[in-house]
């Protein structure tokens, strides 16, 4: 198996890992896209539960702890993992549709009147 790394690796390139690892296990089958979004958002609610009741600041200083951070980088990946095999099973092209929701963002979050605000964009 390949080292992969954020500066080296592509979304295709783990995109295809992911597809690899399910076929390897004949999961196709049971990966239509409820399935996988269901299992996204429990995988999400496993995410969240490291941060439950924590402060904002608690909730950065828990990553300073080896442990936990482990803990939390597997959720994380659980995350990834389903979101980037729900693009395989229904033909998304993840860099292509994150660059139109950036685009679509910065429209909707212009600069000037979202920087430093925590707003949604229909009360700038």
């Amino acid at each position: 198996m390949n080292s992969f790394a954020d500066e080296t690796t592509t979304v295709a390139e783990i995109k295809a890992r992911v597809l690899d690892f399910a076929q390897e296990r004949d999961w196709e089958q049971f990966h239509a896209p409820k399935n996988l979004s269901m299992a996204l958002a429990a995988e999400a609610g496993e995410l969240m539960e490291h941060f439950l009741w924590a402060t904002s600041e608690d909730s950065r200083e828990v990553m300073n702890d080896p442990k936990k951070r482990e803990e939390i980088e597997e959720e994380l990946s659980d995350v990834i993992i389903y979101a980037l095999e729900f693009a395989n099973m229904t033909g998304v092209d993840v860099a292509a549709a994150i660059e139109r929701k950036m685009a679509a963002n910065a429209v909707k979050y212009p600069v000037e009147k979202a920087k430093g605000r925590s707003v949604k964009y229909d009360e700038l």
